[in-house]
């Protein structure tokens, strides 16, 4: 990962409003060329962080870089940002208003244009070009949204909860794209409690709640840490045996298969022998690691 250049440094910052404690003593590091997921409950402290580092608020503490240097006003332009609050004109045409964002951002007309029916077609959406806002779906909305956010190409791409109200097959599509701009050498930075699409994306995660930072990493770093202590097992035998087993400390039942969690020091070989001699037919048996939403529901009931 150190042959990837630092874009952006949040050092040691933290934000009050009031006796309220936001974000307590963060620091992290997103790279270019790679994905970095900010991930935590609805009221960890996301949405501020993000809200700092823009230069939307100022830190109480600590120190933020981009490209190597404090936030200033001319780097605005190397960004795109996707705030959690929308901010679409309704009663106006999403030609038009693609356009009106990509010259804020610096583009000539004509060049914003190209670029937003590149994108329209991008995102299949380039029969509502010429059509009023209030007309299009939250899920179409959301992505006019994004649109606007990479329309002139910037460097390092924000999203504050990109994928709400998005549904699967869309929710897919924009995955396929973020990962597109991570191949051309974006660093994207999005923030989410959605632990699926963040498992599918990120590279490198910061795991903050109730303001503070839980643990951090490469996501490869981060699920090894935790090892290889559950078992995908399908097989023609009782959940309440399963429970009963000494290895066993816990069952979840999926539509196709049991997710078995093994007790600490537990042998998955040792496992898998005793249910063969028990005579159980095995048709799938494959040691797994935690997935991030259990390693999320751990970290956070930890707090709790």
């Amino acid at each position: 990962m150190s042959d990837h250049p630092v874009s952006l440094s949040v050092e040691r910052v933290s934000k009050k409003f009031d006796e309220f404690v936001a974000v307590d003593d963060l620091s992290l590091t997103a790279r270019r060329g790679r994905i970095f997921g900010l991930i935590g409950p609805n009221g960890a402290g996301k949405t501020t962080t993000i809200r700092m580092i823009v230069g939307i608020t100022a830190p109480d503490s600590g120190r933020i870089e981009m490209f190597g240097r404090p936030f200033t006003p001319e780097l605005r332009e190397r960004i795109g940002y996707l705030p959690e609050e929308r901010g679409l004109y309704k009663r106006m045409k999403v030609g038009e208003q693609l356009r009106f964002f990509g010259v804020l951002k610096g583009m000539e007309p004509r060049a914003a244009d190209r670029s937003a029916d590149c994108w329209l077609e991008r995102l299949k959406l380039a029969e509502w070009k010429q059509h009023k806002t209030d007309e299009l779906s939250k899920g179409m909305q959301q992505k006019i949204q994004f649109v606007a956010t990479v329309l002139h190409d910037p460097e390092l791409l924000i999203l504050d909860e990109v994928f709400s109200g998005l549904d699967p097959v869309n929710a897919e599509l924009l995955i396929g794209v973020l990962l597109e701009l991570r191949a051309r050498g974006k660093t994207i930075i999005f923030s989410t409690h959605m632990m699926e699409q963040a498992e599918k994306l990120c590279d490198d995660i910061c795991l903050i709640n109730r303001a503070r930072k839980v643990l951090d990493g490469s996501l490869r770093e981060v699920k090894s840490s935790f090892g290889r202590n559950s078992v995908a097992l399908r097989a023609d035998v009782a959940d309440e045996k399963l429970k009963n087993s000494p290895h066993v400390a816990g069952v979840k039942s999926y539509g196709d298969y049991d997710e078995v969690l093994l007790k600490e020091g537990a042998d998955a070989q040792v496992f898998l022998h005793e249910l063969i001699a028990a005579g159980v037919r095995v048709e799938r048996f494959e040691q797994t690691e935690l997935s991030l939403h259990d390693i999320f529901v751990r970290k956070v009931g930890e707090a709790a």
